[in-house]
Protein backbone atom coordinates (compact mmCIF):
# COMPACT_ATOMS: atom_id res chain seq x y z
CA UNK A 1 0.00 0.00 0.00
CA UNK A 2 1.70 3.48 -1.34
CA UNK A 3 1.98 6.03 0.95
CA UNK A 4 -0.31 9.29 0.38
CA UNK A 5 1.32 12.30 -1.29
CA UNK A 6 2.35 14.82 1.29
CA UNK A 7 1.52 18.88 -0.09
CA UNK A 8 3.31 21.15 1.52
CA UNK A 9 3.11 24.71 0.59
CA UNK A 10 5.68 27.11 1.50
CA UNK A 11 7.35 30.50 1.53
CA UNK A 12 10.83 31.32 1.88
CA UNK A 13 12.13 28.31 -0.03
CA UNK A 14 14.26 29.78 -2.59
CA UNK A 15 17.56 29.97 -0.68
CA UNK A 16 19.23 28.95 2.87
CA UNK A 17 17.11 27.56 5.15
CA UNK A 18 13.95 27.12 3.35
CA UNK A 19 15.67 25.61 0.45
CA UNK A 20 17.77 23.36 2.25
CA UNK A 21 14.30 22.01 4.23
CA UNK A 22 12.91 21.52 0.97
CA UNK A 23 16.22 19.30 -0.28
CA UNK A 24 16.05 17.15 2.46
CA UNK A 25 12.95 16.05 2.19
CA UNK A 26 13.07 15.33 -1.68
CA UNK A 27 15.69 13.27 -0.98
CA UNK A 28 13.68 10.87 0.54
CA UNK A 29 13.22 7.53 0.30
CA UNK A 30 9.81 6.41 2.42
CA UNK A 31 7.28 9.78 1.38
CA UNK A 32 6.53 11.26 -1.57
CA UNK A 33 5.96 15.37 -1.78
CA UNK A 34 4.20 17.78 -3.66
CA UNK A 35 5.65 21.26 -3.00
CA UNK A 36 3.93 24.31 -3.93
CA UNK A 37 7.03 27.38 -3.36
CA UNK A 38 6.68 30.92 -4.15
CA UNK A 39 9.73 32.61 -5.17
CA UNK A 40 10.77 36.26 -6.72
CA UNK A 41 13.45 34.77 -8.77
CA UNK A 42 11.75 32.35 -10.64
CA UNK A 43 14.56 30.79 -13.56
CA UNK A 44 17.31 31.11 -10.50
CA UNK A 45 15.03 29.07 -7.99
CA UNK A 46 13.81 26.83 -10.61
CA UNK A 47 17.91 26.19 -11.34
CA UNK A 48 18.41 25.77 -8.11
CA UNK A 49 15.49 22.60 -7.72
CA UNK A 50 16.53 20.91 -11.19
CA UNK A 51 20.22 20.91 -9.87
CA UNK A 52 18.99 18.37 -7.08
CA UNK A 53 18.06 16.20 -9.26
CA UNK A 54 15.37 15.10 -7.03
CA UNK A 55 12.96 11.81 -8.41
CA UNK A 56 10.25 13.93 -10.74
CA UNK A 57 8.13 10.43 -10.96
CA UNK A 58 7.86 10.31 -7.30
CA UNK A 59 7.75 14.19 -6.03
CA UNK A 60 6.56 17.58 -7.42
CA UNK A 61 8.06 21.23 -7.18
CA UNK A 62 5.89 23.93 -8.54
CA UNK A 63 7.36 27.23 -8.29
CA UNK A 64 5.02 30.60 -8.63
CA UNK A 65 5.52 34.06 -8.73
CA UNK A 66 5.47 36.16 -4.93
CA UNK A 67 6.64 39.35 -3.73
CA UNK A 68 5.44 39.45 0.02
CA UNK A 69 6.30 43.15 -0.40
CA UNK A 70 3.61 43.48 -2.93
CA UNK A 71 0.42 42.41 -1.21
CA UNK A 72 -1.03 42.39 -4.69
CA UNK A 73 0.90 39.65 -5.92
CA UNK A 74 0.58 37.85 -2.65
CA UNK A 75 -2.84 37.53 -3.39
CA UNK A 76 -2.10 35.99 -6.97
CA UNK A 77 0.00 33.50 -5.58
CA UNK A 78 -2.96 32.69 -3.27
CA UNK A 79 -4.89 32.46 -6.34
CA UNK A 80 -2.31 30.40 -8.46
CA UNK A 81 -1.90 27.92 -5.05
CA UNK A 82 -5.10 26.80 -4.80
CA UNK A 83 -5.77 26.28 -8.78
CA UNK A 84 -2.02 24.04 -8.52
CA UNK A 85 -3.78 22.32 -5.46
CA UNK A 86 -7.60 21.73 -6.96
CA UNK A 87 -9.25 19.03 -4.88
CA UNK A 88 -5.67 18.10 -3.27
CA UNK A 89 -5.47 18.79 0.46
CA UNK A 90 -2.49 21.20 1.72
CA UNK A 91 -0.51 18.97 4.85
CA UNK A 92 1.55 21.83 5.79
CA UNK A 93 1.72 25.75 5.57
CA UNK A 94 5.75 26.68 5.87
CA UNK A 95 5.97 30.32 6.73
CA UNK A 96 9.95 31.01 6.07
CA UNK A 97 10.62 34.33 4.40
CA UNK A 98 11.90 37.25 6.22
CA UNK A 99 14.11 40.16 6.15
CA UNK A 100 16.54 41.61 8.46
CA UNK A 101 17.35 44.71 6.17
CA UNK A 102 15.83 48.07 8.54
CA UNK A 103 14.26 50.35 5.86
CA UNK A 104 13.97 54.18 6.80
CA UNK A 105 10.62 53.99 3.84
CA UNK A 106 7.10 53.39 3.38
CA UNK A 107 6.30 50.06 2.06
CA UNK A 108 5.15 49.61 -1.70
CA UNK A 109 2.28 50.78 -2.80
CA UNK A 110 1.80 53.78 -0.18
CA UNK A 111 1.08 51.56 3.03
CA UNK A 112 2.36 53.52 5.77
CA UNK A 113 4.11 50.55 7.71
CA UNK A 114 7.89 49.81 7.11
CA UNK A 115 8.79 46.77 4.51
CA UNK A 116 10.02 44.46 7.19
CA UNK A 117 6.77 44.36 8.57
CA UNK A 118 5.25 43.71 5.68
CA UNK A 119 7.53 41.26 4.87
CA UNK A 120 7.80 39.21 7.81
CA UNK A 121 4.26 39.29 9.55
CA UNK A 122 1.34 41.20 7.05
CA UNK A 123 1.69 39.88 3.69
CA UNK A 124 1.94 35.75 5.46
CA UNK A 125 -0.71 36.85 7.82
CA UNK A 126 -2.77 38.00 4.51
CA UNK A 127 -1.95 34.83 3.22
CA UNK A 128 -3.17 32.40 5.75
CA UNK A 129 -6.45 34.49 5.37
CA UNK A 130 -6.37 33.78 1.45
CA UNK A 131 -5.52 30.25 2.05
CA UNK A 132 -7.79 29.50 5.07
CA UNK A 133 -10.62 27.44 3.35
CA UNK A 134 -8.22 24.93 2.23
CA UNK A 135 -5.98 25.06 5.19
CA UNK A 136 -9.18 24.32 7.48
CA UNK A 137 -10.65 21.63 5.17
CA UNK A 138 -7.25 20.24 4.97
CA UNK A 139 -6.56 20.35 8.89
CA UNK A 140 -3.57 21.63 7.96
CA UNK A 141 -0.22 22.44 9.90
CA UNK A 142 0.75 26.16 9.73
CA UNK A 143 4.05 26.31 10.55
CA UNK A 144 5.56 29.85 11.54
CA UNK A 145 9.75 30.68 11.36
CA UNK A 146 9.85 33.16 14.50
CA UNK A 147 12.81 34.24 16.20
CA UNK A 148 14.52 34.54 19.77
CA UNK A 149 14.62 38.35 18.77
CA UNK A 150 10.99 38.63 19.67
CA UNK A 151 12.24 38.54 23.53
CA UNK A 152 14.10 42.15 22.99
CA UNK A 153 10.37 43.83 23.00
CA UNK A 154 10.42 45.65 26.29
CA UNK A 155 7.02 47.68 25.52
CA UNK A 156 4.30 46.47 22.64
CA UNK A 157 2.37 49.63 23.30
CA UNK A 158 5.36 51.70 21.16
CA UNK A 159 5.01 48.82 18.44
CA UNK A 160 2.07 51.39 16.70
CA UNK A 161 5.17 53.94 15.88
CA UNK A 162 8.07 51.63 15.66
CA UNK A 163 6.73 49.79 13.02
CA UNK A 164 6.64 53.21 10.95
CA UNK A 165 9.29 53.79 8.65
CA UNK A 166 12.13 55.25 11.08
CA UNK A 167 15.38 56.55 9.66
CA UNK A 168 18.41 55.22 11.43
CA UNK A 169 16.16 52.27 12.62
CA UNK A 170 18.65 48.91 12.74
CA UNK A 171 17.89 45.81 10.95
CA UNK A 172 17.83 44.15 13.93
CA UNK A 173 15.23 46.18 15.63
CA UNK A 174 13.31 46.27 13.05
CA UNK A 175 12.84 42.15 12.47
CA UNK A 176 12.65 41.97 15.88
CA UNK A 177 9.60 44.58 16.51
CA UNK A 178 7.92 42.62 12.83
CA UNK A 179 9.17 39.25 14.51
CA UNK A 180 7.08 39.61 17.67
CA UNK A 181 4.12 41.08 16.06
CA UNK A 182 4.35 37.59 13.45
CA UNK A 183 4.13 35.67 16.86
CA UNK A 184 1.11 37.49 18.02
CA UNK A 185 -0.38 36.11 14.95
CA UNK A 186 0.86 32.76 15.72
CA UNK A 187 -1.75 33.06 18.65
CA UNK A 188 -4.49 34.73 17.32
CA UNK A 189 -4.43 31.80 14.27
CA UNK A 190 -4.48 29.33 16.86
CA UNK A 191 -7.66 30.69 18.70
CA UNK A 192 -9.42 31.40 15.29
CA UNK A 193 -8.78 27.62 14.28
CA UNK A 194 -8.57 25.69 17.12
CA UNK A 195 -11.96 23.90 16.40
CA UNK A 196 -10.80 22.92 12.68
CA UNK A 197 -8.12 20.48 13.33
CA UNK A 198 -5.39 23.07 12.62
CA UNK A 199 -2.12 22.93 14.63
CA UNK A 200 -0.27 26.61 14.45
CA UNK A 201 3.29 26.67 15.80
CA UNK A 202 6.27 29.13 15.91
CA UNK A 203 9.60 27.77 15.22
CA UNK A 204 13.03 29.55 15.92
CA UNK A 205 15.82 27.69 13.86
CA UNK A 206 18.61 29.48 15.90
CA UNK A 207 21.35 31.66 14.95
CA UNK A 208 22.21 30.31 10.69
CA UNK A 209 24.58 33.21 9.92
CA UNK A 210 24.55 31.46 6.61
CA UNK A 211 21.33 32.60 5.04
CA UNK A 212 20.42 36.03 3.31
CA UNK A 213 18.19 37.85 5.57
CA UNK A 214 21.18 39.59 7.06
CA UNK A 215 22.05 41.08 3.54
CA UNK A 216 22.27 44.91 3.76
CA UNK A 217 21.00 44.99 7.12
CA UNK A 218 24.82 46.56 8.27
CA UNK A 219 25.15 43.53 10.48
CA UNK A 220 27.99 41.32 11.14
CA UNK A 221 27.05 37.81 11.99
CA UNK A 222 29.26 34.20 11.64
CA UNK A 223 29.76 31.20 12.93
CA UNK A 224 32.31 32.16 15.61
CA UNK A 225 29.45 33.72 17.72
CA UNK A 226 27.97 31.76 20.47
CA UNK A 227 25.17 29.22 19.44
CA UNK A 228 25.61 29.91 15.45
CA UNK A 229 24.46 26.83 13.37
CA UNK A 230 25.08 25.87 9.66
CA UNK A 231 22.06 25.88 7.45
CA UNK A 232 21.86 22.40 7.74
CA UNK A 233 21.94 22.57 11.28
CA UNK A 234 19.24 24.82 11.46
CA UNK A 235 16.81 22.38 9.51
CA UNK A 236 17.76 18.74 9.91
CA UNK A 237 20.13 18.11 13.57
CA UNK A 238 17.35 17.34 15.72
CA UNK A 239 19.56 14.68 17.43
CA UNK A 240 22.44 17.76 18.15
CA UNK A 241 19.79 19.34 20.22
CA UNK A 242 19.05 22.05 17.96
CA UNK A 243 15.62 23.23 16.88
CA UNK A 244 14.75 23.40 13.12
CA UNK A 245 11.89 24.05 10.56
CA UNK A 246 12.04 20.24 9.59
CA UNK A 247 11.36 19.27 13.12
CA UNK A 248 8.26 21.66 13.33
CA UNK A 249 6.95 20.36 9.77
CA UNK A 250 7.15 16.29 11.52
CA UNK A 251 6.75 17.04 15.17
CA UNK A 252 3.73 14.98 16.31
CA UNK A 253 4.48 15.26 20.46
CA UNK A 254 2.49 18.48 21.62
CA UNK A 255 2.60 20.17 25.00
CA UNK A 256 -1.46 19.74 26.13
CA UNK A 257 -1.02 23.83 27.09
CA UNK A 258 -2.60 25.07 23.49
CA UNK A 259 -0.46 28.73 24.38
CA UNK A 260 3.12 26.49 24.39
CA UNK A 261 3.43 27.01 20.36
CA UNK A 262 7.16 28.01 20.41
CA UNK A 263 9.56 25.53 19.47
CA UNK A 264 13.60 26.74 20.29
CA UNK A 265 16.43 26.31 18.53
CA UNK A 266 17.96 23.53 20.49
CA UNK A 267 15.10 21.08 20.39
CA UNK A 268 12.37 22.03 23.67
CA UNK A 269 8.96 24.06 24.00
CA UNK A 270 9.83 27.42 25.10
CA UNK A 271 7.80 27.98 28.46
CA UNK A 272 5.66 30.97 28.55
CA UNK A 273 6.93 33.32 30.52
CA UNK A 274 9.70 33.54 27.85
CA UNK A 275 7.34 35.18 25.41
CA UNK A 276 4.44 36.07 27.68
CA UNK A 277 3.82 39.60 26.44
CA UNK A 278 2.47 37.96 22.94
CA UNK A 279 -0.19 35.85 25.03
CA UNK A 280 -2.50 39.38 25.56
CA UNK A 281 -5.48 38.54 23.53
CA UNK A 282 -6.30 42.04 23.50
CA UNK A 283 -2.62 42.92 21.50
CA UNK A 284 -3.26 39.66 19.29
CA UNK A 285 -6.60 41.10 18.38
CA UNK A 286 -5.28 44.59 17.57
CA UNK A 287 -2.60 43.89 15.68
CA UNK A 288 -4.23 40.75 14.13
CA UNK A 289 -6.40 42.41 11.08
CA UNK A 290 -9.21 40.69 8.83
CA UNK A 291 -8.66 40.18 5.57
CA UNK A 292 -11.05 42.49 4.90
CA UNK A 293 -9.13 44.96 7.00
CA UNK A 294 -5.84 44.66 5.14
CA UNK A 295 -7.58 45.41 1.51
CA UNK A 296 -9.10 48.11 2.63
CA UNK A 297 -6.45 49.54 4.80
CA UNK A 298 -3.47 48.39 2.05
CA UNK A 299 -5.54 48.99 -0.90
CA UNK A 300 -5.51 45.27 -2.68
CA UNK A 301 -8.06 45.04 -5.25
Amino acid sequence: MSTPVKTIVATGASSGLGFELVRQLLTQQSQAYNFILGARDIPRTQAAYDAIKFDSAKHRVTILPLELADLEITKTFAQQALQSLGQDRVDCLLLNAGMGVGVDKPGRHGSKWCENYIVNYLSQHYLIHLLRDKLVSSSSRIVIVSSGTVRKIQDPSALDRELLPNPGTTGLEMYARSKFVQLLSVHWWRRQLAGAGCKVLAVSPGLVPDTKIWEGSGIKVSMDMPDAKTVSEGTDKVDAGAENILRAVTIDDFPEDPEQVFLTSWGEWWPKDVYAKSLDQELQDKWCLSRDEIEREEGVS
